[in-house]
This record gives C-alpha cells, sequence and structure tokens, in this order.
C-alpha cells in the first residue's frame, strides 16, 4: 500500500482556508482526514475535546514534546499548540491523506521532518480583503483584529516557501484550485503501487 500524501494548508487568519479544508474533506473523492491539534489553552463551550482540538494538560503536552511525539508544536500567547505524531503517521501507513491547518512556522517544522509533505499556502488578494472578513465575523476586538492583521502581513511574506498559491477571492475557484492540487497526488500515490 502506497503511503498517504501529508497536505499542509496555511494562510493568514480570514482567509478562508478552513472553509477550503472542509470543502475537500466533504467531497469525500478521496481517503483524506483532518489532523486534529494538541493545545493546553481551555475548552470554549462549543469545542468538543478530540475533534476540535486534543485539550491537554500542560504537563501531559511538556511530557509529549520532550519524548519527540509531535511533528511541530510552539506556545502561543502562554499556551502550547502542536500536531501529535499519531494524529498522522499511522494513517499515512495506510493510504489515507492527512491534512495539517498549521501556520508557516508549523510548516516549516514539518517539511523539516516530512520532506514529502505538499505545502498549500491560502490568501486573499489584499489586506483589505482580509480586514473586511475579519470585521464581519464580528468575534473579534479591535486589538485582535489589527494583531491578526499584522500577523497576516508576516505570514504573506513567507507564502513563497510553499509549493501552491491559492487565491480565494472567489470560493468556487479556490475549491477547484485546492482540488486540482490534491486529486494528483492520490493519483501519483496509486501509480506508485
Amino acid at each position: 500500500m502506497a503511503i498517504g500524501p501529508l497536505i499542509i494548508v496555511s494562510g493568514p487568519s480570514g482567509s478562508g482556508k478552513s472553509t477550503l479544508i472542509g470543502g475537500l474533506l466533504e467531497e469525500k473523492a478521496w481517503p483524506l482526514r483532518l489532523s486534529v491539534s494538541a493545545t493546553t489553552r481551555s475548552k470554549r463551550p462549543a469545542e468538543i475535546d478530540g475533534v476540535h482540538y486534543h485539550f491537554w494538560t500542560r504537563e501531559h503536552f511538556l511530557r509529549e514534546r520532550d519524548e519527540g511525539g509531535f511533528l511541530e508544536w510552539a506556545e502561543v500567547h502562554g499556551n502550547f499548540y502542536g500536531t501529535p505524531r499519531r494524529e498522522v503517521i499511522p494513517y499515512r501507513a495506510q493510504g489515507i491523506g492527512v491534512v495539517l491547518d498549521i501556520d508557516v512556522n508549523g510548516c516549516a517544522q514539518v517539511r523539516r521532518q516530512c520532506p514529502d509533505a505538499v505545502s498549500i499556502f491560502v490568501r486573499a488578494e489584499s489586506l483589505l480583503d482580509y480586514e473586511r472578513r475579519l470585521r464581519a465575523r464580528g468575534t473579534e476586538s479591535e486589538e485582535q483584529i489589527q494583531r491578526r492583521l499584522r500577523s497576516a502581513e508576516a505570514e504573506l511574506l513567507r507564502a513563497s516557501e510553499y509549493n501552491y498559491e491559492v487565491c480565494n477571492d472567489d470560493l468556487t475557484t479556490a475549491q477547484d484550485a485546492m482540488r486540482s492540487i490534491v486529486g494528483p497526488l492520490f493519483e501519483r500515490n496509486r501509480d506508485a503501487r
């Protein structure tokens, strides 16, 4: 059995990457799953442990980190986030593709360990588009919006590190672009058998 592809998807907040990933998973065109990250932050009311995140204690997370249990990890605003190896390696061994929804720093860490990973950077046309989308959400303070916009500027400078860039100005066009990247990864694996 061929190993399943590892697909890294990154992009600034407001780029629509979660919507595009969801579209790929809903199609069920390929054996594909989204990796569930681990975090030490508190669970929000609507979140489900093991679905949205694995909510771990700080001690559990650090023990896992020290034992080499992560493909990538980071500390963000006092909380730890990471991609457990067990969310990726066993599935790939079964021929299942795994999608990682991670940031640019996480992508760099994963690529060092998994050079066969395929990376996709999702972007909007301009910073004004990000700002419009973030404001339309209505979930963040002005300070949070400004912080996300500064992060978006920094992330956009690293877009060239990715194998592919997808501009998400039109959802249908962007979803078609994602499909045209992901589909051949499975065909290549099938041909390798």
